[in-house]
Parts: structure tokens; sequence; C-alpha cells
């Protein structure tokens, strides 16, 4: 940006004239058309001087390029192993991302061992977890999908469970629970009692994320699920909770 300063100077008939423009008396309209093309030339020699553009803008912005470490970057790391996908080391089954037939690993070691810490310390709190649903085999999900089409339809079963191949119970680290009482009869929602009031702000401390959110229905092609957990380890589980993120986003696979 060039930073420009120029005068204009006027004789002194110039000036008379223009002053007796200023106080609207009547001059001669040759008069007029001279000094105003005498001050636009003027003004016009201004916009060719020779002053410096100014380099503080690029100065500026070469050293906020310099301030930003591009290493601070977060890049996705992909595997597929024997057709499951890992995405930073994290295992991701959803609509888009499946699991092979024969992927048949039960619930995972360190899957119990977390849950059982997690319906102890709720024990100790006065609340009581239980297990409503664990791992599912390919085939019980087979099941499981062709009993909701049936009794609800096709599109309302989409929006309440996945298709075989597709569904988390089939990785063995999700678990769906409940309170003694949500699992006991569906006339008490499992997220409308204490019970799910404390385990939603803990259940990060223990590994798991509430895998289906209000709201984030469109990310994660289900519908709220607040007894669905899924155990993605300590620190990405903490990461999750605090930035209010499904695993689609945290992945950024959304």
């Amino acid at each position: 940006m060039k930073t420009i300063t120029c005068s204009v100077s006027m004789s002194s008939s110039d000036v008379q004239a223009s002053s007796k423009i200023k106080r609207g008396v009547d001059v001669n309209f040759t008069t007029r058309i001279l000094i105003i093309a005498a001050m636009l030339l003027v003004l016009a020699g201004c916009g060719n001087g020779e002053a410096e553009p100014s380099d503080a803008p690029f100065d500026a912005f070469s050293k906020t390029i310099e301030a930003y470490d591009v290493s601070e970057l977060a890049v996705p790391t992909w595997r597929d192993v024997d057709g499951v996908t890992y995405i930073n080391d994290i295992l991701i089954v959803n609509e888009e991302y499946g699991l092979p037939a024969d992927y048949n690993p039960g619930v995972e070691p360190e899957v119990i061992e977390a849950y059982t810490e997690l319906i102890d310390d709720a024990a100790a709190e006065g609340f009581d977890l239980v297990i409503v649903s664990g791992f599912r085999s390919y085939q019980d999900q087979v099941e499981v999908y062709d009993h909701f089409v049936e009794t609800l339809g096709q599109e309302a079963a989409d929006l309440r469970t996945l298709q075989a191949g597709h569904s988390e119970h089939q990785s063995g680290l999700a678990v769906d629970i409940g309170s003694v009482e949500s699992a006991s009869t569906a006339a008490i929602p499992f997220g409308e009692t204490p019970d799910y009031e404390w385990m939603k702000d803990v259940a990060h401390e223990y590994g798991f994320i509430i895998r289906y959110q209000e709201g984030k229905e469109d990310i994660t092609g289900l519908g709220y699920e607040p007894w669905h957990i899924r155990y993605v380890g300590e620190k990405a589980a903490t990461e999750i909770y605090a930035q209010d993120l499904v695993l689609e986003e945290y992945l950024g696979i959304d």
C-alpha cells in the first residue's frame, strides 16, 4: 500500500476566484472550468509519485507463516487389517466402514476390565448399572436387523440399528447398558435416569464414550442412544468428551 502525500499550490488569483465560489459570488464560467481543471491535474500527478510501497503487511504475514509449526497438524493414519479399518489406531465401524463376516473377537479384555471398574464405582455412588447387550456376531446382527425391519419397517429400522457387518457390537468394543429399572421395563428410558446422569459425565474416565449422541444423528447415521457406550481408551474418550464430539468428528471422517 502506498502512502501518498501531495500539496496543491494555487496562485493568488486562483485563490481569490475559489473564495468567490465559496461565498456564492458569481464568477466567469470559463474561470471556474480552468480552476477545476488545474486542481485535477495536480491531484492526478500525486498518483505518480515515487513513494516506496510499505513492506509492513508482508513482513507481518511472513512472521505469521514462520511462527506456524506444520508439524502440529494432525494427519490421520489409516490401517486396514484383514478388512478391519483403523484410523489413528482406533477401530471404526459404522454405515460406511464395515467388519468381515468372520470377525468374531468376543468382548475385548480391556473393555471387560474398564466396564467392571465403571459399574463398581457406580455402585459405590449408589447407582446400579447392568449390561443389556454385549458382543454380537455377524449372524446375531442379521437376526436383530431383520427383526427391526419386520417390526418397524425398513426406514425406521435403519434409524434404530445397523446392518450386519456394520454394528459396533460385532467389534467387541461396545456394550448397551442400563439401570436396573430401565433394563426391566421400556417405560423407564435410561437417558432419563439418575444413573445415566452420573454415567455420562464420568464414562470418559474409564475410556468410554456415548457413541450415538443427541443432535449428531446426521453424522453417526443412528438415532440418539444414551445406553450405547463404546470403548476407545481414556485419552481419546477424554478428548471426545471435552470437545463434545462423536467418533466420526474426532477421526475427521464426519
